[in-house]
């Protein structure tokens, strides 16, 4: 279920309101000093809409997203834009990665070092073979559409060891949830790398001792990222597979 890197969709936010206006709305600090950030939209309950790359890029801000998410995301933008002074448009960048040496004007994905570099380029896409789900799985890094869904919680997703939210910034949509589930609860659920004997389809429920305890999403080899109920981790099957933190 990889997607590739031609499911990217690039825009570029114009306009001198473009900082306040999401500075107002995303996970994570963006200003016009900042390296690639990685941030998200949330509802304001406190869930997952969805999450980007955020770049700031001369007079403007490249914004680098999933282009199944790219309707809604941009949508829900320019809901929130009302009087501000911002303007997104589509980009004519193209996205290349790579976990080489970092070509010139490239830049740190954000999420984990082994994820490589991130480069906007008006030169076409070119092939890619790199096993970027075997990293992500390896690291537990979460993927729209897999394993962020819109039920998704992004404290539960593991945004604050990705580097995906900032919790010392002013308010943004859903901030409050995010906030309280930070400083006054203990996460029950989550996703966490695991270990499986055989594969099973994306989704597979898992059980504990025969009760309910979470799923299977991406799978490398014998590893998989598994969202889970932290109090039942013992004895773990799925689908007849034996899993293991």
């Amino acid at each position: 279920m990889s997607k590739t890197l031609l499911d990217r969709a690039i825009f570029e936010i114009s306009g001198t309101d473009r900082y306040d206006f999401l500075e107002g709305l995303v996970t994570n600090h963006i200003a016009p000093d900042s390296p690639l950030t990685y941030t998200a939209l949330l509802t304001p309950q406190g869930k997952y809409i969805a999450d980007f790359f955020l770049l700031p890029h001369g007079d403007k801000i490249l914004l680098d997203v999933f282009e199944s998410l790219s309707a809604t995301l941009i949508q829900r933008l320019t809901m929130y834009k009302l009087r501000a002074d911002v303007t997104i448009t589509p980009s004519n960048l193209n996205l290349h990665r790579g976990i080489t040496t970092p070509p010139i004007g490239s830049h740190a994905d954000p999420r984990h070092p082994d994820m490589g570099w991130r480069l906007y380029s008006d030169t076409p896409t070119p092939p890619n073979d790199v096993d970027w789900d075997a990293i992500r799985v390896a690291h537990c890094i979460p993927e729209s559409g897999i394993e962020l869904t819109s039920d998704t919680y992004i404290l539960e997703a593991g945004f604050e060891a990705l580097n995906g939210v900032d919790f010392k910034k002013g308010c943004y949509v859903g901030q409050e949830i995010a906030a309280r589930m930070k400083h006054k609860a203990e996460l029950k659920k989550g996703l966490k790398t695991v270990q499986i004997d055989k594969a099973v389809p994306v989704g597979t429920p898992i059980t504990s001792n025969g009760k309910p305890a979470g799923h299977i999403f991406t799978q490398s080899g014998n590893q998989a990222i598994a969202y889970l109920r932290f109090d039942r981790i013992e004895n773990m099957q799925a689908d007849g597979a034996n899993v293991s933190i």
